[in-house]
């Protein structure tokens, strides 16, 4: 069939995620097949031989990679319930904060494999990226693009499914409720969006992940 959908992602990656929820609120029925990343399938290296990692889309047996473009892709493809605002400098904003996301998730990582001083300093990073975020990328809307959803909101999702987890498993409390009092609102409405709350992750089960993961880091 010319329009078969397919996913190649693998859990946790806050990445695949991106790609799930955009296809679920644009109602579009797709095939997901869970990557094992230590032991890569051939699917996946004839899918994305490049980069060799997920997401991958794969629409009518054409491959795209990167959730970013991926995104992107899917709301061209399919513009029902539009992840991007009509005005053209609001579909800018939203595609630079997306992008700012993604450009400042380095800082985030540091807290997680790094521990005394060092930690100290990138976790004083990651609460000034918060506060710009909270500010000047979300301020008073509901959601970063507005009064409903969107692409930023997809592309931020990380913040409010793994971003707690990390803290936790790196025992650190970084998105304290006084201080982001509207990230903390945005992750309660971003977390009842029908389409998103039925794929979350078990915080549970990421958390016993993460917390091993860091051991590996911070022993090697």
């Amino acid at each position: 069939m010319e329009d078969w959908v397919k996913v190649l992602g693998a859990w946790p990656s806050p990445y695949c995620y991106r790609v799930l929820w955009a296809l679920n609120l644009k109602s579009l029925k797709y095939e997901y097949l869970e990557e094992d990343l230590a032991n890569k399938t051939d699917l996946l290296l004839q899918y994305n031989p490049v980069y060799k990692k997920v997401p991958v889309l794969v629409h009518g047996g054409k491959p795209i990679s990167e959730s970013l473009v991926i995104l992107e892709y899917i709301e061209e493809t399919w513009p029902q319930n539009p992840l991007l605002p009509q005005d053209p400098y609001d579909r800018a904003m939203a595609r630079f904060w997306a992008k700012f996301g993604d450009d400042k998730s380095p800082v985030f990582m540091a807290i997680f494999i790094t521990v005394g001083e060092e930690q100290e300093k990138a976790a004083k990073e990651a609460k000034e990226q918060l506060k710009i975020l909270e500010e000047q990328a979300l301020g008073e809307k509901k959601f970063f693009c507005g009064n409903r959803i969107g692409l930023t909101d997809i592309a931020l999702g990380w913040i409010a499914g793994w971003l707690d987890v990390i803290e936790e498993a790196a025992g650190l409390n970084l998105l304290e409720a006084e201080s982001f009092p509207r990230l903390h609102a945005w992750i309660q409405r971003f977390k009842e969006v029908p389409g998103i709350k039925e794929q979350l992750p078990d915080r549970h089960e990421m958390l016993i992940y993460y917390k091993q993961k860091r051991e590996m880091f911070i022993a090697s």
